[in-house]
């Protein structure tokens, strides 16, 4: 009975026992064992043996075999890691620019305060569909479509992106003041016009924030799917793992592909705090007084 008592005081340890109990039943069941990581401690140590030293020849030397064909006369131009980060930035600008284009209006259809109810919901199960399946697969369905190569990873991460920045676009533009929102309402103005000279202009900010975090997240992930033949410096990595079993130079890719992020990173959020509002600084810049196409203009009823 003290016991049960004190279960019942403590009823964070009944909790903890649950989850911990838990996760050894769940470990057993998948055969997550000792053994299993011995072993796997054992693969590891052969791996980072045979990456040590990278081999950053992939960064000076002309590759001797490229997916798509390489022009330049420089060696360092056409290796597989300028050659293949440049393809995967390439992919990543073309499908963030038609998934934002895309996106938009169906952001905007998806909207609950820009459009009924039923246009909204069935936007928002389309949206959802689409990002049901990571890009990695659609890039697998893309392939098997239209063979290896750059466009079957630019379709499919331009799915994704439609997906994934709808829903951003959806919940920002949601978010704008209703009060300007009601007063249009009051002047008869059609739903396009609402949606188009008061709730996109006060999304603005946050709408192209989005974009330039999709766009880092398209350049992250291009070196995923060319693992299954989509075009980018995966499709380099994944031979290097795979076909050559050249360890040391997939780990110089993998370098390649860190600073690669962490400098694109840092121009996006330099872009991204100019346009930030903030209480303890200057008026920021806001990308409605810059790109036309988010300017208020005077509309009549």
């Amino acid at each position: 009975m003290k016991i049960l008592q004190h279960l019942k005081k403590r009823p964070s340890i009944v909790v903890y026992s649950i989850i911990i109990l838990l996760a050894i039943t769940i470990s057993n069941k998948l055969g997550l064992t000792i053994e299993n990581l011995d072993q796997a401690w054992g693969n590891a140590g052969v791996l980072w043996s045979e990456m040590f030293p990278p081999d950053f020849s992939v960064v000076t030397d002309r590759a001797s075999w490229t997916q798509t064909e390489c022009t330049w006369e420089a060696d360092w131009a056409c290796s597989a890691a300028i050659h293949g980060l440049s393809e995967t930035i390439q992919i990543a600008f073309l499908a963030t620019l038609f998934g934002m284009l895309l996106s938009l209006p169906l952001s905007m259809m998806a909207a609950h305060n820009l459009s009924p109810i039923w246009l909204s919901t069935i936007t928002r199960n389309f949206l959802a569909g689409l990002r049901v399946l990571p890009s990695l697969v659609w890039a697998l369905i893309f392939v098997i479509m239209f063979g290896p190569g750059p466009l079957a990873g630019v379709l499919a991460m331009t799915l994704y992106t439609i997906g994934y920045l709808g829903k951003l676009q959806y919940e920002a533009l949601e978010g704008v003041s209703r009060h300007p929102l009601e007063a249009a309402r009051a002047m008869g103005l059609p739903r396009w016009q609402i949606a188009r000279y008061f709730a996109l202009p006060e999304a603005s900010n946050s709408i192209l924030s989005q974009i330039l975090f999709m766009f880092e997240y398209n350049i992250r992930h291009g070196s995923v799917i060319g693992l299954v033949g989509a075009g980018g410096i995966g499709w380099y990595l994944n031979n290097y793992l795979g076909v050559f079993s050249r360890y040391d130079r997939a780990l110089a890719l993998i370098i390649v592909i860190y600073v690669a992020v962490v400098i694109i990173d840092q121009i996006s959020l330099s872009i991204r705090h100019r346009f930030m509002d903030s209480e303890t600084h200057a008026p920021r810049a806001r990308w409605r007084e810059i790109i036309p196409f988010f300017n208020k203009r005077e509309v009549q009823k």
